[in-house]
């Protein structure tokens, strides 16, 4: 506009004509001309966005989007282009099909755009099918008749609503990775784009441009089962709106009242199966079930890998003289074995567990993992009692032997010092057979009989653990005569007591 001011100003305030103004201005005679001539300077209302239509192509658009959407599990070199498209309609439909390549070419390139285009921000009203969000939720479960504080896993998919979830003991790494694997192998599939918040156990830090420093272990997942990773903005949990609502439903319709288990993860199968019941109800907006309308996001899912994703993380830790180990800065002690006291050991943590492998990769011992900030222990016997009956003459100078429960420290000091190593041997048999709170109530009743021998420990453990058959009371008939009171003649055994040693000299 300062230009076409100035070009103005020389024809109408200073009089020059339009050659002067073109050498003086440098732009053409043509263009001062036009400027000139210009009566109206308003605005000039912007055209209405282009809608890519293209009606001659509606009777094949759900043919040409299927094939694209296919496209999203093969690698981009073998993919379809628009020539491809335009080649598969003519081949298929020959003479009925009359559209131009141009016209094939523009909805090719409006589809993949919509289909492949990364997009930030916020989430289109239009979800694309084979896309789900993912968010954790706060929950209370009993497990073995304990109230625990948990988090709860979701997966919904916007295009039809439809949701899973997995209930775990905390919200690490591990737990995101263990429920999102097992959900794709329950569906059959890994959705092509998943949204996330910006969740420590992925994302070490966001970036001014909007871009994010993902963790190793994510970025490790993500290649593993090929989908994109999208990230809402920074306190922006609106922008997966549908999964934040799925929390909500799966807690008020799933896990109330608190559930009670003893098996977390039997319980989690239980909740797929669960979850696969509620997609039968109708849509709260759209004229079908859950389940009919996730019928197009099941055939956008990519394929499964063909290898399993471990979701486990390892690190070597040092134990110290009793063969132990701390995890989350030394609240949580884990048993190892008097074997791998002041060692390096190496520990495979799960979502559910840890455990202890030995230098070939073997488990040694396995412990139910820990959660919370605060100290807890956890002591695997078996090792222990193990080694130790090995070498029962060194017991009291190992330090072991003041760990051990008061019971068995009394039962011992009952036993013989040949009987000490057959004691722990058998203690030891029944910890593997039963566990060792059942052997410890084995103990417990072996010190009121105060028996002090191994045989002993044996015989009641199994009398105390047999499963006996409760029998009704025989009714008899009627006519059954009752017997007379039977008086045993003693006389008759005295006289032939008195002639035992006739006839013997």
């Amino acid at each position: 506009m300062t230009q076409v001011h100035n070009i103005r100003k020389l024809y109408f305030e200073e009089g020059k004509n339009i050659n002067q103004i073109s050498k003086q201005t440098g732009f053409d005679r043509k263009t001062v001309r036009n400027y000139l001539k210009i009566d109206d300077f308003n605005v000039p209302i912007p055209p209405a966005a282009y809608a890519a239509s293209y009606p001659k192509l509606d009777a094949y658009k759900p043919e040409i989007d299927s094939w694209l959407i296919d496209d999203k599990k093969a690698k981009p070199k073998q993919r379809h282009t628009a020539k491809r498209v335009f080649d598969r309609l003519g081949e298929k439909y020959s003479s009925s099909f009359n559209c131009s390549y141009r016209t094939v070419a523009g909805y090719v390139a409006y589809r993949k755009k919509e289909i492949f285009s990364k997009r930030a921000g916020v989430l289109p009203l239009d979800h694309i099918a084979g896309e789900a969000q993912v968010d954790f939720g706060d929950c209370q479960f009993y497990e073995k008749e304990r109230l625990r504080d948990g988090k709860y896993l979701n997966l919904s998919f916007p295009k039809s609503n439809k949701g899973y979830f997995q209930v775990f003991k905390g919200e690490n790494s591990q737990c995101l990775f263990e429920g999102l694997k097992t959900i794709f192998n329950h569906i059959g599939g890994v959705p092509g784009r998943l949204w996330f918040d910006n969740a420590s156990t992925i994302v070490t830090k966001v970036l001014k441009d909007g871009e994010r420093n993902l963790t190793n272990d994510f970025l490790r997942f993500r290649e593993h089962y090929r989908f994109e990773a999208n990230f809402c903005s920074v306190n922006a949990g609106c922008e997966k709106g549908n999964v934040e609502g799925k929390v909500g439903y799966h807690r008020r319709n799933m896990l109330v009242p608190v559930p009670r288990f003893n098996s977390i993860i039997d319980f989690n199968k239980e909740l797929l199966l669960l979850c696969e019941k509620d997609a039968q109800r109708e849509h709260y907006r759209k004229e079908a079930s859950h389940e009919e309308l996730y019928a197009a996001d099941k055939t956008a899912l990519l394929k499964l890998p063909q290898e399993g994703f471990d979701a486990s993380k390892y690190i070597p830790v040092r134990t110290n003289g009793y063969g132990r180990f701390y995890l989350n800065n030394g609240l949580h002690e884990y048993s190892v074995s008097p074997k791998y006291k002041n060692s390096h050991v190496l520990v495979k943590i799960t979502a559910f567990e840890v455990i202890a492998l030995d230098e070939s990769y073997r488990e040694i011992v396995v412990h139910e993992r820990f959660y919370g900030n605060y100290k807890q222990q956890s002591m695997k016997w078996l090792p222990y009692l193990t080694q130790l009956s090995r070498c029962p003459g060194a017991l009291k100078y190992t330090g072991i032997y003041q760990m051990l429960p008061e019971a068995i420290q009394q039962y011992l000091e009952k036993c013989s010092k040949s009987q000490k190593g057959k004691v722990l041997q058998a203690i030891a048999s029944l910890t593997q057979a039963n566990g060792f709170e059942q052997a410890l109530i084995t103990v417990g009743s072996a010190l009121n009989y105060s028996a002090a021998d191994a045989d002993s420990l044996l015989s009641l453990h199994s009398r105390l653990n047999a499963s006996s058959v409760h029998l009704e009371p025989i009714k008899l008939a009627g006519n059954i005569p009752h017997l007379k009171k039977y008086i045993p003649n003693l006389q008759a055994y005295d006289r032939n007591l008195f002639k035992a040693g006739e006839g013997q000299c």
